[in-house]
């Protein structure tokens, strides 16, 4: 039996680097979303913190510089909060834009897989078909060379 050489595995072997490396950045993009995710909740807990202590210092005595720094504070959080959330939504666009890429890439390795099982296909049926008149030519010489054998007998010396 012959073997099988399918004439794009060289494509094939990119498409499969393409996807491993698409596969690569997808991680990267959602490790990136889960860090900024994780600032933005930290950035909460803090503007929190600074709430609680306006609540104490507004309930105790009345100290006027301290619940102004406190309140610029808040503020500033609320900033901080903001640009987070800018951040996090730009991780978010990088995380569906390399969602998008490996899709894509899977679907080119697929395609170039069904391709390769198709010719793969095609090679056993033609293997089958060469086989198939082998054993015909054989099976006719055979034949042949039994009615030569029996005229030959058939024949007066």
């Amino acid at each position: 039996m012959a073997r099988f050489r399918y004439s794009m595995q060289s494509i094939l072997n990119i498409k499969m680097k393409m996807e491993t490396q698409a596969k690569q950045e997808f991680s990267a993009a959602a490790a990136a979303l889960e860090e900024e995710e994780k600032r933005l909740q930290a950035l909460h807990r803090r503007k929190r913190g600074y709430e609680e202590k306006a609540k104490a210092l507004l309930s105790g005595a009345l100290n006027v510089r301290d619940i102004e720094e406190n309140r610029t504070a808040i503020l500033c959080m609320k900033d901080y909060i903001e640009q987070q959330k800018a951040k996090v939504k730009i991780a978010e666009d990088n995380l569906e834009k390399a969602r998008a890429k490996l899709t894509e890439v899977r679907m080119e390795r697929k395609t170039h897989e069904i391709l390769k099982e198709k010719a793969f296909e095609e090679f056993l049926m033609e293997e089958k078909r060469r086989e198939s008149k082998e054993i015909d030519e054989l099976t006719s010489y055979t034949y042949g060379q039994r009615r030569f054998a029996e005229k030959a007998e058939s024949i007066p010396v």
